[in-house]
């Protein structure tokens, strides 16, 4: 029979390496914990505050009394925990102790407001919030009206219980629960390609495939090693951090030294005192590195190789740092939480000699399929054109929680699961992004959603419509800038509507300038029309 045309036009990318076998018929922790003994008395979490040192062993027999107490607290198969803190050895043992119950751990940033945490417990339906005594008042009326139970991990204030209510349960006492490989395991929240965050509902066999994806196979570990002491910098709230720093670093049997903050002094000083193997970081620290002078004064020679995600990374930069860690690989990687995350890694951190071309985010994950496609037609497009990247495989996610209409939007009925970045994939199997078809702001790695923020503004009653866009900016990347239309007879400033947006947001979602326009342009859809607004700025607009 005659193959149809539309197939016989598809263009389908694969990695560079072949595939891989994949257990995915394990549940995460199974999978993470398959070869413990052969490290089980090895360092696995460095608490970067106290010194405080966790074996594999120790990690594993916590996790899997945190599944008893969070049973011994009601928490059932299925439901869902909030995990509402910085780096900390207790958000690795919570989320593992999660998986061991056959619950869900969603993550958020403990500088949200009342008002984000409480959209992100209710779209969930958490049922219990672990979290620190600096963010409890943050959630109590919260929990009193919607009978919540809140944890901490340092001290327990009124109304809260201690992180030992689970850490010191009997693992015996854990329930026999059967996991399937779909069933949701972590539910972090994303804007997608536009609109307001939702859940994004990733799977045991997911998230086995993504991290077998990025170390597994019979060239194994191409980013860590057993023998590795892997920063871990970047928040665990963030996909980034939670895949592709813990649970590869746990599946290696590599050492994770936490920090819960960055500050480039104590980084350094870690480095040095730990001897850090792999730094994975972040653009805006890339930057911080860069222009600090006191890298001289440490000895950063046992970095063997740095990794940069969550935005793009110039060249200008690269070669700055590349001079500050000679003897470091420097690579970048490509991800998006509904994706798994990662859909691109950097190959030369796995042969030699190495060889990086300025730019790229490495090739496509090994066991999945990678097209470009035109944003306007459909077709997928051969190399070196620029178009939509879509991915395939078993690591994307599930589905938005409770959202069918944007599953469906965001992965087709042929199981392609597009970014909404625009990028090409040029003669040697390299992937570069050019540009963004989604409308969402990368502050530093964080996403800004403009609805969510348009949606505020529109609130106000001296507002008649808003738009937002993001503005180019060195240390940030990108922040979000307000064009909004006032009110009749409204003399509403400036800094009354960033104050106005502040109160009730996270600081990475402040405005950082509003101008003042007659009208939005939008298309006869309704749709804003947000390419005009960035071309306004780019003429150098002014109020």
């Amino acid at each position: 029979m005659a193959t149809p045309l539309k197939q016989q036009e598809e263009i389908i990318f694969r990695s560079k390496l072949p595939d891989i076998y994949i257990p995915k018929h394990l549940p995460l922790h199974s999978y993470i914990f398959e070869n413990i003994s052969d490290y089980s008395s090895k360092p696995c979490l460095i608490n970067g505050v106290t010194g405080e040192i966790y074996t594999y062993a120790e990690v594993e027999l916590t996790a899997r009394r945190v599944a008893s107490g969070l049973n011994k607290l009601g928490i059932q198969q299925g439901e869902v925990i909030m995990l509402l803190l910085h780096n900390s050895p207790q958000f690795v043992l919570s989320f593992l102790g999660a998986s061991f119950r056959g619950a869900i751990a969603t993550a958020a940033n403990p500088f949200f407001t009342p008002a984000e945490i409480a959209k992100q417990v209710k779209a969930s339906n958490t049922k219990l919030i672990i979290t620190q005594a600096a963010y409890a008042e943050k959630v109590k009326e919260l929990a009193n009206t919607s009978n919540i139970k809140v944890l901490c991990i340092d001290s327990a204030p009124e109304g809260c219980l201690h992180f030992s209510e689970l850490a010191e349960a009997d693992e015996r006492e854990i329930p026999n629960v059967k996991i399937s490989s779909d069933d949701v395991v972590a539910l972090p929240y994303s804007s997608g390609t536009t609109g307001l965050p939702k859940g994004v509902m990733l799977t045991h066999k997911g998230l086995v495939a993504s991290v077998a994806q990025q170390v597994d196979g019979e060239n194994p570990n191409l980013y860590f090693r057993s023998e590795d002491v892997i920063l871990c910098v970047l928040p665990m709230f963030h996909i980034y951090a939670l895949n592709s720093i813990m649970l590869c670093g746990l599946r290696v049997g590599a050492a994770i030294l936490i920090m819960p903050k960055f500050e480039i002094g104590t980084l350094l000083e870690l480095i040095q005192r730990y001897k850090v193997t792999v730094a994975p970081i972040v653009p805006p620290i890339v930057l911080a590195i860069a222009k600090s002078p006191d890298t001289e004064k440490y000895d950063l020679s046992s970095v063997r190789m740095l990794k940069s995600g969550a935005a793009p990374l110039g060249k200008e930069l690269e070669d700055t740092v590349r001079a500050k860690f000679p003897q470091a690989v420097l690579g970048q990687g490509y991800g998006m939480t509904e994706a798994g995350p990662v859909l691109a890694m950097c190959l030369a951190f796995a042969k030699e000699p190495f060889e990086i071309k300025a730019g790229a985010c490495g090739t496509v994950v090994r066991n999945a399929e990678m097209k470009i496609v035109d944003p306007e037609t459909g077709d997928s497009l051969p190399r070196n054109q620029p178009g939509e990247i879509c991915i395939r495989g078993d690591q994307i996610m599930k589905g938005y929680l409770n959202d069918p209409e944007a599953t469906e939007r965001t992965i087709d009925k042929q199981g392609w699961l597009h970014t909404g970045d625009i990028g090409y994939i040029d003669d040697d199997d390299e992937l570069f992004i050019v540009d963004r078809l989604k409308e969402i702001i990368k502050y530093k790695g964080f996403q800004v959603a403009p609805a969510e923020i348009e949606a505020l503004l529109l609130a106000h009653p001296e507002i008649s419509d808003a738009a937002v866009v993001g503005l180019k900016n060195e240390d940030a990347g990108e922040v979000p800038i307000a064009f909004v239309v006032r009110a009749e007879k409204s003399q509403i400033t400036e800094d009354e509507i960033k104050q106005y947006v502040s109160k009730q947001v996270i600081f990475y979602k402040r405005v950082n300038r509003v101008f003042f326009v007659e009208a939005i342009p939008k298309a006869p859809s309704g749709k804003i029309l947000r390419k005009n607004l960035r071309e306004k700025l780019a003429a150098g607009f002014q109020n």
